[in-house]
């Protein structure tokens, strides 16, 4: 693994532990608490927009805004997951095995 793929990793590890953290200790005036307060409906509403947005992003803003948009769409998706139970792992072995087929 290089030393980018470690460094991704890392960051996307980190972010789905504070993600849990605050799913199990939550911290008024979080962002990731509030939609775990906020609910199901409202996080899946939120993953939505954002996949809009990347797409409205993608075709016809600058880079610099689907760069954006893309990072706000990966954090809400590992929201949803924690809220469902589901880990990255999880996500990532099915990539695996898609890749290997």
């Amino acid at each position: 693994m290089s030393s980018y793929e470690e460094s991704m990793s890392d960051i996307l590890n980190e972010l789905y532990a504070t993600i849990i953290d605050r799913q199990q200790n939550p911290k008024p005036g979080s962002y990731t608490t509030s939609l775990f307060n906020a609910g199901e409906d409202e996080l899946v509403k939120k993953v939505g927009e954002e996949a809009i947005e990347v797409i409205v992003a993608a075709k016809g803003q600058a880079d610099l805004r689907l760069i954006e948009e893309s990072a706000d769409l990966l954090y809400l998706l590992w929201v949803l997951l924690a809220w469902r139970g589901v880990t990255p792992e999880q996500v990532m072995t099915e990539l695996e095995r898609r890749h290997r087929k």
